[in-house]
């Protein structure tokens, strides 16, 4: 059947936007570079009028130049339509992904809240609250549990009033220590002046006025 009716072609895929405008900014840049080449041949022209007197030649290439000139307008009209219709594709291009984007992170939310739904399903709140509950009631058990091992054994009851007169005495007391005061009313004796033989042959004594031997240690009263 094939060698008598051919092969059918397969059918090409339509032709999207992006390809659309990819020819039109291809035709674009041909416009434009048309549109270049006349920018080239008029300033020639405009250059040979200003070295020309006026006359039938001048007029001549007067005459050129204008037709390259309205040739110039008409590619610079052909240029702005395809320019905007290549904008005009872009744009809805651009909505038509937005939209197919728009509708995968729809689908996306959707089957993660199916799968959120399946998942909470599978969790107890009773559960959770009785563990939450256990929980508690465990730790207040392990803190009574160290009050407990904490607790001090044989120690006399003291009466509050008595342990706060003895605070405060002690603080007294431990001012008074602090306090060296006294030490001030004591003098030590000055040490000797001189060698020891000649304070005990010279019968001195120390600035003090204590009486010293020979070896200049204080003498100790007779008994």
């Amino acid at each position: 059947m094939n060698r008598l009716f051919g092969r059918s072609k397969p059918k090409e895929p339509p032709p999207s936007l992006t390809d659309a405008v990819s020819k039109v900014d291809s035709r674009v840049d041909s416009v434009d570079k048309k549109i270049a080449k006349l920018d080239a041949e008029l300033i020639k022209y405009k250059d040979q009028m200003k070295k020309m007197r006026d006359g039938p030649s001048k007029n001549m290439v007067k005459q050129r130049a204008m037709r390259i000139l309205k040739q110039k307008k008409h590619y610079e009209q052909q240029r702005e339509n395809m320019a905007q219709q290549s904008f005009n594709m872009e744009q809805a291009n651009y909505a038509i992904q937005t939209v197919k984007d728009t509708k995968t992170t729809v689908d996306a939310m959707k089957l993660g809240v199916k799968s959120m739904k399946k998942e909470m399903k599978k969790v107890n709140l009773t559960e959770i609250e009785n563990v939450q509950d256990d929980l508690e009631d465990m730790m207040e058990d392990a803190n009574e549990i160290q009050e407990t091992l904490g607790r001090a054994y044989g120690m006399p009851e003291v009466d509050e009033d008595d342990l706060e007169a003895e605070l405060d005495a002690l603080g007294d007391e431990l001012a008074f220590d602090e306090d060296a005061s006294y030490l001030d009313a004591v003098s030590a004796p000055s040490a000797p002046e001189g060698l020891p033989g000649e304070a005990a042959a010279s019968g001195s004594r120390t600035a003090a006025g204590v009486k010293v031997d020979e070896f200049g240690l204080p003498e100790l009263p007779a008994t």
